[in-house]
This record gives structure tokens, sequence and C-alpha cells, in this order.
């Protein structure tokens, strides 16, 4: 039937036709590949039904393409030539080494991206008579979605195991991030900061004790600065961390949600392969999934959680990480600070070091409180680096205190 050569498309302008020719034919290729794919399939397929849908298949490929060369026949387009493989991706090394069931999942991924792609082209095209025609398309892909997740799971053997059920998972999200975001929460922004605060200052009064000799206005001044600086460092750092968190679990679940809206039947697939995955029979998932889907924000945030491990509210809040890694970073940096305002000489480095290394186990003891270690190994391992760190920036501001002529 002619579906476009009836139109005027004195609404486009010369530009506007360009792009949508450009989109047009990109279009007619991909579904004449996929008629290609469809018909080497079902010429090699042995079982007359799984054949028959083949056909079913390549002939609904070659009627959207034959709907594609008429609108762009009505815009004025050159003729359209298909130049690619007689069996489109049916010979492809990947497909020809995976099986027949590795390709029709290929295939559904493929269909997937198809029904994503017509829907946004919707909103995006800007030619009505186009817009009718995917419309039309889009109605057909999803019921090609639809045969080949049919034809894929007479395929599967029974019982579907886990391990089946992650590989088939894998395929799916392929072209998905795999991007997790996890919360470690303000407990601990507060013990890292303190730890880097700890560490990072007590080097520095090491440094600067070992090249001044423990002169404690010296060491209490770049004591006080280094705290200052290693604070704002960490507080921006700790804040910029949770926002960017925040911002990948927000990107991630807006692209669960356009999943849902322009493909629910892959979506619904995804969050059932992750229940079987877990030990859930198939008909058990595919049964809590239809409950799930109910009610579509539901669906989303199902989706959501399984593909990023946490939800909304287990995400650091940024200032509050942000306040918890300032201020526990200048704690930890003011610890091996206070016993030169006190103390001068080496009876001031003496006091520093052994309340920064006792400071240093306290804090690898607390880490077992978000750790599976024990405080003890925890501990004992934080006191060894901080006593390595001390010795080492001690004789490295000894040496430098003696090629500057430092002293007191």
């Amino acid at each position: 039937m002619n579906t476009g050569s009836a139109v005027t498309d004195s609404n486009l302008n010369p530009q506007e036709r360009k792009r949508v020719l450009r989109i047009l034919e990109s279009n007619w290729r991909a579904e004449m590949r996929g008629r290609e794919t469809y018909a080497a399939l079902a010429d090699r397929e042995t079982d007359p039904q799984r054949s028959k849908a083949f056909r079913t298949l390549a002939d609904a490929e070659q009627r959207h393409a034959d709907l594609w060369v008429e609108r762009v026949r009505a815009l004025g387009g050159s003729p359209l030539a298909y130049g690619g493989p007689r069996t489109g991706q049916a010979d492809k090394l990947a497909n020809r080494i995976g099986g027949i069931d590795m390709a029709l999942r290929r295939l559904e991924l493929e269909e997937s991206e198809d029904i994503a792609k017509y829907a946004k082209q919707i909103d995006a095209i800007g030619d009505q008579r186009s817009i009718v025609i995917l419309r039309q398309v889009l109605q057909d892909e999803r019921e090609h979605y639809q045969i080949l997740n049919n034809l894929i799971r007479n395929r599967r053997p029974l019982p579907f195991s886990p391990d089946d059920a992650r590989k088939a998972l894998d395929e799916l999200l392929t072209l998905r991030q795999a991007g997790s975001p996890k919360a470690a929460g303000w407990i601990g922004d507060a013990i890292y900061g303190i730890n880097d605060g700890l560490g990072a200052i007590f080097g520095i009064v090491s440094g600067v004790s070992g090249a001044t000799l423990g002169n404690s206005k010296v060491v209490v001044l770049a004591g006080m600065v280094g705290m200052i600086a290693s604070a704002l460092s960490m507080g921006s750092g700790a804040y910029l961390a949770a926002k960017s968190e925040r911002e990948i679990y927000e990107a991630e679940y807006a692209r669960e949600r356009e999943a849902v809206e322009y493909n629910e039947p892959e979506a619904r697939e995804v969050l059932s392969l992750s229940y079987q995955v877990r030990g859930l029979s198939e008909e058990d998932a595919n049964r809590f999934v239809d409950q799930v889907a109910h009610d579509k924000a539901q669906l989303v945030r199902a989706l959501a959680r399984e593909r990023l491990n946490t939800t909304e509210e287990g995400l650091r809040r940024p200032w509050t990480s942000a306040i918890s890694g300032a201020l526990s970073t200048a704690l930890g940096a003011l610890i091996p600070i206070v016993p030169f305002f006190f103390l001068t000489g080496y009876p001031a480095v003496i006091v520093a070091a052994v309340v920064s290394l006792l400071a240093h186990f306290a804090v690898g003891a607390a880490k077992s409180l978000i750790t599976i270690r024990s405080r003890w190994s925890s501990g004992l391992e934080m006191t060894f680096v901080g006593a390595i760190e001390g010795v080492v920036t001690y004789l490295i501001g000894i040496a430098l205190g003696r090629i500057g002529g430092v002293g007191i």
C-alpha cells in the first residue's frame, strides 16, 4: 500500500527533511538486515514450527522496510539499495560460535533496542506521517520481542538453573552500564576522615620535627595549616563523592524508568532473571514480577534496587558526608599536634609519636565496626603503618633540615 506518496511535506524545511531522511534510511537498513537474518534462520531451521515463526518475522521486517521506502520516496529521498550480507547477522562469528540459542538472545536484545529507538523517535522526529508509521512498526516490534522470548524459553532446558539465569541476565544487561554505587554512611566517612587527618598530619609533624629538632612553634604552625587544608579537602571530597553517587543513582533510576516505559517486557524479564539467580523457580519469579508490575512505579523501584544494590534511602547525604568528613579529619589531625602546645624538643616529639600511634590503633580498631576484621588485627595493622610513616617522614625531615640549615 502507498502510505506516504499522497501526503504533502511542505511543513518540513530542507534541513529538517535531510534529518528525517537520515533517520528513515537508518531504520530501513536495520529492517532489511533483520529481514535477511530471519530469512536465513528460517531456511536453516529443521523444526517446521520454528521455521514458520522465523519466516513470519522476516515478512514483517520486509513490510516495515517497504513502509520506510515509501516514506523516503514521498520526502524526495534517493532510491535505497541494500548492500549488507544476504544472510544478515545469521553468519556473524559470534552467532555461529554461540549457536542458535545465543543468536536468538542477541536478536532479542536488538528487538529491545529497536523498541526503545522507535519510541524515542516518536517524540523527536517531528514528521507526522513518519510518526504514524513508527507507531505501527513499534507495535509489531513488541510482538516480535515476545515471539523471540517464547522461542528462547522453549529452547531452555528445565529446570532453568541459577547459573543459566545468571548467563541470560548478563546477556540482557550487556548494553547497560554496570555501575552499582554503594553507600557507606556517615560513620564510614568519619572513620576515614580521622584516619586521613591523623596519618597526614602525623607525617607533617614528624617531618617538621625532624627538620627543626622539635621546634614547637614551627611544628604547631605547620600542623595547624595542614589540619585546615586536610579538613577542607576531605570535606569537599566527601561532598562531591556523595553527590556523585546520588547523581549516578538518579541517572540509573531514570534509565530503568525509561526501560519500563519503552519496553516493559524486557524490564520484566530482567527482574524475573534477577530473582531466578537468587534461587526462585522461573514460575515463581514470573508470578512475583507480575504482582510487582501492577504498579509501574513499584516495578521501576524494584529494577533499580536489583541493578544498583541500593535504594535512595541508602545513599549518603552530601552535606552530612562533608561535615562528618571535615570535622573528623580535623579531629584526627589535632591529635599529633596537641603535645607541642605543652612540650618542646625531643620530649614533645616522643609524646606526639606515642599518642599518635595509640590513636592509630584506636582508629584501626574502630574500623572493625564497618568491616569484618577483628579489632586487634585492624588496629595493629594501622599502628604499624603509622609507625613506618612517622619514622620515614622524621628521617626525611632531618635530612631536609641539614640540607637547608634549619635548626633550633
